[in-house]
């Protein structure tokens, strides 16, 4: 679901740049660009805590198998 969202925030970003860069509205512009990098961070939070809770899942693994 998040992934999904992310993804919308930064195509909605480059949405508003282009619109930005044909209409010379500066402000646009920038908007876009804060929105895709906005996007590109939560993306990337995502991935560290899918990796964290994948660490914590072989963790759990090895210490069920060592019973």
């Amino acid at each position: 679901m998040d992934e999904a969202k992310h993804e919308g925030q930064e195509l909605l970003g480059k949405a508003k740049e282009k619109l930005g860069d044909l209409t010379d509205n500066h402000s646009l512009q920038a908007e876009g660009l804060a929105d895709q990098a906005k996007a590109k961070v939560n993306q990337a939070g995502d991935d560290v805590r899918d990796a964290l809770r994948g660490r914590d899942q072989d963790e759990e693994d090895e210490a069920r198998s060592a019973r």
